[in-house]
């Protein structure tokens, strides 16, 4: 029997949180009760942003969990067939692999069917699942605030976090860049309330360098319904950076230094599920290559508008050279970096 590849000595991307299948209806515009025929690919949102990431030529890796069943099987086969190492994730023969059914209503309404119940097994992660070398080591940990909805995967988080302030390696940690990031991804079913929510995520704010969420998710963490006010409010919360995604109006962004607005790209939407995660895998290859942040939010920005431009979103991730095509159709007189190994 082969034996899996080795681990490598760090990863540029290391993500936390929720895998399941997607089965999205064929037909557009087409309620669940009509639809007829659909197709199958890996989904969860932290899934889709490392199969973004590796799309970009990051080494990426998924922590997270499927059930012990052909859809479990059919998950790692595709996460290693998309470029992710799947060996932090495990399988638990006793729930089952979740999976999510979308109507889709383009331009603006994809509402979601999950199948998570009892408990989705990417919930169960406990700190044993954890390998604390390679979270210390990563240039980028990725989290999810869906994985701090239930135990035991919020203990999990947490104490990732605690190994992400162990840096055996801090002289050559502070030559080069390295994030923690927080995915707001609030879904409204998984927690008990918007006021658990925010509950949750503001002992988690001062321990990450970066927060990204739209709006919506935004107003649940802190209370502010404005951009402006939403990304001021994150950033006073410990985090280096803030990013807003405004969908059709683009995106905000807010450091210490720097206020920065990117204009939205526009492509005919068809699904736009999957747009977030792309602009997430798209953020840390820019983040990771050192760009300035405008560079890096325009890169993500261009890389979300070709993901809503298709049905699907872990199998409709661009690759660098499809982005950077894109942001130079936008600005013809500047001379974009092109793609390279970070």
């Amino acid at each position: 029997m082969t034996s899996a590849p080795a681990a490598p000595d760090r990863y540029d991307l290391l993500v936390m949180g929720r895998l399941g299948v997607d089965l999205y209806p064929l037909e557009l515009r087409t309620t669940l009760e009509a639809a007829q025929t659909f197709s199958k690919s890996l989904g969860g949102s932290a899934a889709n942003v490392a199969v973004a990431a590796a799309r970009h030529g990051l080494r990426t890796a998924l922590v997270s969990a499927t059930g012990d069943d052909p859809f479990g099987r059919y998950l790692h086969a595709e996460l290693r067939r998309l470029g992710v190492d799947d060996r932090y994730v495990g399988r638990r023969s006793e729930y089952q692999t979740p999976l999510t059914f979308c109507e889709i209503f383009p331009p603006d309404r994809f509402p979601l069917q999950f199948y998570r119940e009892p408990i989705a097994p990417d919930l169960t992660i406990t700190g044993d699942d954890l390998d604390d070398v390679a979270i210390v080591r990563a240039r980028i940990l990725w989290l999810t605030a869906t994985g701090l909805s239930r135990e035991p995967s919020r203990t999990a988080h947490h104490r990732a976090l605690d190994y992400r302030q162990m840096d055996p390696l801090a002289e050559q940690s502070r030559r080069e860049v390295r994030h923690t990031v927080l995915d707001l991804d609030y879904r409204a079913g998984f927690w008990p309330s918007p006021g658990h929510a925010a509950r949750e995520l503001a002992e988690v704010l001062p321990r990450v360098t970066a927060v990204v969420g739209n709006l919506e998710e935004c107003a649940v963490a802190v209370g502010e319904d404005s951009p402006e006010a939403a990304a001021d409010a994150l950033l006073s919360r410990g985090p280096g950076l803030a990013v807003v995604k405004l969908g059709a109006d683009g995106v905000l962004a807010v450091t210490a230094e720097q206020r920065l607005r990117i204009p939205a790209y526009r492509l005919p939407v068809v699904n736009g599920l999957g747009a977030g995660d792309g602009f997430g895998g798209a953020l840390c290859r820019g983040l990771l290559a050192g760009w300035p942040l405008e560079q890096a939010l325009d890169f993500a920005a261009a890389a979300g508008a070709i993901v809503a431009s298709r049905r699907e979103c872990s199998t409709a991730m661009p690759t660098g050279e499809e982005v950077a095509g894109l942001c130079a159709r936008r600005a013809p007189d500047s001379d974009p970096q092109p793609p390279s190994d970070p």
